[in-house]
């Protein structure tokens, strides 16, 4: 795919270091390397090449021994992220080894991590709706942390940029609170999310049940294949039909030719020159060897997904920043956020008992956010929202799973399909707090003898006060459309389940209060820029990844300019 930099000269300087290959350092490494810089992604763990190292994409489960349950020796590997549930013997291979990699457990909190070419964009659920005012202008209006120094006309046009490039399929609502991308056109709902969706809509006026918003291509684009609807996308999509750094952003940073990549590499820390009051370079482990080795470059940018980035920015002391690098506010490790999951409802839908679906589309239904809007219900006991995801389906063979039955019989009435069912549940949006955070663990080392994290957070009065309220809301939508047995549930989870992280080294208007100004710069430290879930200043309630898309694309636009204004 690229150059490879395993055994170059040590003393190599390039225009430009990306650290991480994920979602955001695939879109830096693209940026930089299409405007003719020379640049270098430090990946910390191995390299993945697109298609050449999915080793599960096409297997069945029966041909697995376990059916795709982990062995006891995988599972010894992940005794944290193992407890997302997300982890099988199909994808294990992406996922970070805990042990390896240990982080200390203040209060309960899942972090999962993936430490390879591509990072967690192998893994993602790729549920991408743009942010509005709405979220921009939240902490300005109810006083919850500090406003962003941004708003949505900023990124209105580097959101279209990424998305005619990523792919993404959706149906334009005309919604303010969630503004419409540049679509593909949009999967299809089944018969039964037709029939809740018209029941909801007619009986709570201000709530629309759409199809998912995905970056999954239903129509090729750029020589990439569409959607074969086989829902196996944590295993690597040999199509290259939803949106990877490995499928998409990598091949097209490689094929300018500037774009060099050397995994294996851990970054101890960011180099900080006092006489020039501005970063000049790197410090990786070779997590092979072990040996120490310092890249220099111009301009820098840190990927490494929100609490990896923070711990680098942490570990990266100097005279002028005996904190951490960019730590004048005191705020670096602070503001730790992500999404409430796993509350919400479900229940079996009577009828259709003659329609089925063909496929496994990788996508289910969105509600959309519906109060505390500019317009419409507004709460006294909680600020902000939450939207809905879920989807229906019927029942398959596998419900004869924890069945006593045998024989023939029971062999043919597994190829009926069972009832249809219906679900949805919650992702709320979380309130930055300056007590929720995370901070460097001296006393407790990695494999390779650098500081861990401990994670100090726990969800706040308001987010319990939302998952109360998606619990009944939940419930009260599937009686209305018709639903029977209906089960509401709280699943209570700490958090780091929705898997959405946020915060820790925020943008702000003000260097007393936040890590990084509006183009996503270090205030203090200009030619080093922060762009993926580290940066945010709050959380919203849809998923986040596209919105580090567009602020990656921004702010790479923006190094560019000022490298060329030689203002870095």
């Amino acid at each position: 795919m690229a150059n490879f930099n395993i055994d170059a000269d040590k003393n190599l300087t390039y225009d430009a270091i990306v650290i991480g290959s994920g979602i955001s350092g695939g879109w830096a490494a693209k940026e930089l390397c299409e405007a003719g810089l020379k640049t270098l992604v430090l990946e910390r763990g191995r390299i993945v090449e697109h298609v050449v190292d999915y080793p599960t994409m096409n297997l069945d489960p029966w041909e697995h021994e376990l059916r795709g349950g982990l062995t006891p020796e995988q599972a010894a590997r992940h005794p944290k992220g193992g407890r997302s549930g997300f982890i099988g013997a199909f994808n294990e291979h992406f996922h970070a080894n805990d042990v390896e990699n240990p982080y200390t457990e203040v209060k309960p909190f899942m972090w999962v991590r993936a430490h390879q070419m591509g990072g967690r964009s192998l893994l993602w659920g790729k549920q991408t709706y743009r942010w509005s005012d709405l979220d921009f202008e939240a902490n300005a209006k109810d006083g919850h942390g500090v406003d962003w120094p941004i708003r949505y006309k900023d990124l209105e046009p580097w959101y279209t940029y990424v998305e005619k490039f990523a792919g993404i399929s959706g149906e334009a609502l005309g919604l303010p609170q969630l503004p419409d991308s540049h679509f593909l056109p949009p999967m299809e709902l089944n018969c039964v999310e037709k029939h809740v969706k018209e029941r909801i809509e007619k009986d709570f006026p201000g709530r629309n049940l759409i199809i998912g918003r995905v970056a999954h291509l239903t129509e090729p684009l750029n020589g990439r294949g569409k959607c074969q609807f086989r829902n196996r996308c944590d295993r690597g999509c040999p199509y290259g039909a939803y949106f990877s750094s490995n499928a998409v952003t990598l091949p097209a940073a490689h094929a300018t030719g500037n774009l060099t990549i050397r995994p294996f590499s851990i970054v101890q820390s960011i180099v900080y020159d006092e006489e020039k009051g501005k970063a000049s370079g790197v410090r990786i482990i070779d997590a092979e060897t072990g040996e120490d080795i310092v890249y220099k470059a111009k301009i820098i940018f840190v990927n490494a997904s929100t609490l990896s980035t923070t711990q680098i920015l942490l570990n990266s002391t100097s005279h002028r920043f005996p904190n951490g690098l960019g730590n004048d506010s005191g705020e670096l490790g602070h503001n730790l956020m992500d999404h409430t999951y796993r509350i919400g409802a479900m229940g079996t839908v009577e009828g259709f008992e003659d329609k089925y679906y063909k496929g496994r589309r990788p996508n289910g239904i969105y509600i959309p956010r519906y109060v505390n809007l500019q317009e419409g219900p507004q709460s006294d006991i909680f600020v902000r929202g939450w939207g809905f995801q879920g989807g229906g389906y019927r029942q398959g063979w596998g419900a004869g799973a924890n069945q006593e039955a045998f024989g023939g019989d029971f062999k043919d009435g597994l190829m009926k399909p069972g009832p249809w069912e219906f679900f949805i549940t919650g992702f709320a949006e979380c309130l930055p707090s300056h007590d929720n955070k995370v901070y460097l663990n001296k006393d407790v080392l990695d494999k390779w003898g650098q500081p861990t994290l401990s994670i100090d957070a726990e969800w706040g009065p308001n987010e319990l006060a939302l998952n109360k309220q998606i619990r009944i809301d939940a419930k009260e939508m599937l009686e209305r459309a018709g639903l029977k047995d209906i089960h509401d549930f709280d699943n209570e989870h700490e958090m780091g389940y929705g898997i959405h992280e946020m915060g820790t080294a925020r943008m702000g208007r003000d260097p007393k209060t936040s890590v990084l100004n509006a183009m996503n710069q270090v205030h203090s430290c200009k030619n080093v820029f922060v762009t993926d879930g580290a940066s945010m200043t709050s959380s919203s309630c849809v998923n986040p990844s596209l919105t580090y898309m567009a602020l990656t694309a921004r702010a790479a636009n923006h190094a560019v300019s000022e490298l060329k204004k030689m203002n870095l």
